[in-house]
């Protein structure tokens, strides 16, 4: 921990008035480091999912992720920070040193940043609140969400500062491995794409033949008849250079924060063929239902 801090504790907002917290979110104030330079918060959150806001923000707040999970173990954590963040850097701690992870004053080229918690330590978020130029006691909210994921739902398309590395397709094994392990797999066609310059990404809107599963309601009905069609988004990157095609697709990939982002995407007929070819060779890794 850094030298001459003073940490206070902040678990489930028992030990600090000014804090408020439950399992999943916490809410509190920076109003005792106004007074303390030296003061760092600390807060313990025991859920997979949540939120964090910070109040009269101080000089740094560290937020210490632990869930109790009784299965498999969650491996990565993404973070999606505030629009109020601005003026912030964010940290991850690794074995009591910190990385920088969203610097000071620089506008996030993607708005979810994850990255990999593995080894015997707890995964813990430092943020520290930049100085105010005029001195004035800050009045701003700053905070974040967060997930913790298994390799489950992060595969393959994880990276350390975002959601995707790879633009390539898929191969069969990682296809077989999709249909099993996404947060969602939709059969379905491209309606449009469009593009954001600025934050680096492409949106797809997709019209869903069959929705297979879903972790959320990514893919809702058009209309307030259950039978009605199905519609949904799904996010890529820009780099990918996806563009509309004919035909019908399988979707795959996984959910963040509500949003969709796109994993393997093979035509629908391609897939039938990879996964026939090792549903005869007992290689496949799940059932897939087949109309």
């Amino acid at each position: 921990m850094l030298p001459n801090v003073i940490i206070l504790m902040c678990m489930l907002g028992l030990q600090l008035r000014h804090c408020s917290a439950d399992l999943c979110n916490w809410t509190g104030s920076g109003f005792a480091a106004g007074l303390d330079s030296r003061i760092v918060l600390q807060v313990r959150l025991r859920c997979t999912e949540g939120s964090v806001r910070w109040v009269y923000p101080g000089q740094a707040l560290r937020v210490v992720l632990e869930p109790n999970l009784s299965s498999a173990r969650r491996t990565i954590v993404c973070i999606k920070p505030s629009p109020s963040l601005r003026g912030a850097s964010v940290f991850i701690e690794r074995a009591g040193e910190l990385e920088l992870l969203v610097t000071e004053g620089r506008r996030p080229r993607h708005q979810v940043y994850c990255f990999r918690a593995d080894g015997p330590h707890r995964p813990a978020i430092y943020l520290q609140s930049g100085p105010q130029s005029d001195g004035a006691w800050s009045r701003r909210t700053m905070g974040f969400r967060y997930e913790l994921l298994g390799n489950r739902s992060a595969a393959p398309n994880v990276g350390h500062r975002g959601l995707q590395t790879s633009c390539r397709p898929c191969n069969d094994t990682e296809l077989l491995m999709a249909i099993c392990n996404s947060d969602f797999v939709v059969r379905g066609h491209i309606k449009n794409v469009s593009h954001d310059s600025e934050h680096q990404t492409s949106l797809l809107e997709v019209s869903a033949v069959r929705v297979y599963w879903q972790r959320s309601g990514v893919f809702e009905h058009q209309a307030a008849a259950p039978g009605s069609p199905r519609s949904g988004h799904i996010h890529t990157l820009l780099q990918c250079h996806v563009k509309p095609g004919d035909g019908e697709f399988l979707f795959t990939g996984s959910e963040h924060f509500g949003e969709a982002w796109l994993g393997c995407a093979p035509r629908y007929k391609d897939f039938l063929s990879v996964y026939k070819t090792a549903w005869a060779a007992r290689r496949n890794s799940c059932d897939f239902p087949l109309d």
